[in-house]
């Protein structure tokens, strides 16, 4: 009974220190976004003192209308969520697609395809940079928003990911069966492969979304007109004034990462649910 005690005891210490352990990570990893929304709280003159404010001030609102005053927030916001969105909506389907295809189909050449796009992973997105410029050039696509969205709405990542979950996802008993139905290809990943592979989907979505979102030197090149500018090269323009003002720049740098935090919200409990399922499948 003694031994089955102390058992009982030493399971209970070792799960307080893992939770102590998760709070602390959680919390060091919250601590930069509430550092950034102190500062754009305070004033210059406030955030260069020593030592530094460590809680919000009154200015939250001025900074922002300083935003306001210097860049076109909310069209570059706008500008944002539909260069965002549609490369988002664009990967989801096309990934799941090809992931589907590499799962579940067969045809020639089907592993030595699917490694040369894991290769593809290897490569460096800056590299791409001056051949895209040109294909873009070509097809003057320069300033547009379809120079942006069109490069990203395929990657290598989002079809391994797909691949991996529909493999594992979806039994091949049931696709053999809505064969026997006939049912063709497109309308069994429609009816069956989409609907089970939700999960895969928010993660993707949620992953593709920030990305695009945060992506910078790609828009910066290919879109010119500051009408046209995303939400991250419109804050560069922030930092053009002579004296920098840290409190505008954390201003807007923070409102800039709520709508991430509100899709992250949105989908959090399928981005944990795709997490957890790939955890326990052997």
């Amino acid at each position: 009974m003694n031994n089955k005690e102390n058992h009982t005891k030493n399971r209970r210490i070792q799960k307080a220190f893992v939770y102590l352990f998760l709070i602390f990570g959680s919390l060091l990893s919250l601590f930069p976004f509430y550092w950034m929304f102190t500062m754009a709280t305070r004033t210059n003159r406030e955030i260069n003192s020593f030592p530094p404010p460590f809680t919000p001030g009154a200015d939250l609102v001025n900074n922002f209308k300083n935003v306001l005053a210097n860049m076109d927030f909310f069209g570059s916001m706008a500008n944002s969520l539909f260069v965002s969105t549609s490369i988002t909506v664009g990967v989801l389907f096309l990934c799941s697609l090809a992931g589907y295809a590499f799962a579940k189909l067969e045809f020639k050449g089907k592993k030595t395809l699917f490694s040369v796009i894991l290769i593809t992973m290897m490569i460096p997105p800056q590299l791409g940079l001056i051949p895209q410029y040109y294909i873009m050039t070509q097809l003057e696509w320069i300033n547009t928003f379809q120079a942006v969205i069109v490069p990203g709405l395929i990657n290598a990542f989002g079809i391994f990911w797909m691949r991996q979950y529909i493999q594992d996802a979806v039994p091949d008993e049931l696709i053999e069966a809505a064969k026997m139905d006939g049912c063709s290809t497109f309308r069994i990943y429609w009816n069956i492969v989409a609907p089970t592979v939700l999960p895969a989907f928010a993660t993707l979505g949620i992953i593709v979304f920030m990305q695009a979102w945060n992506d910078f030197l790609w828009p910066l090149t290919v879109l010119r007109e500051p009408s046209m500018h995303t939400l991250q090269v419109a804050l560069r323009t922030l930092n053009d004034a002579r004296q920098m003002d840290y409190g505008m720049i954390m201003s807007g740098t923070f409102w800039a990462t709520v709508p991430l935090i509100v899709i992250f919200l949105m989908f959090n409990k399928l981005f944990i649910q795709s997490l957890s399922e790939g955890a326990v499948k052997s």
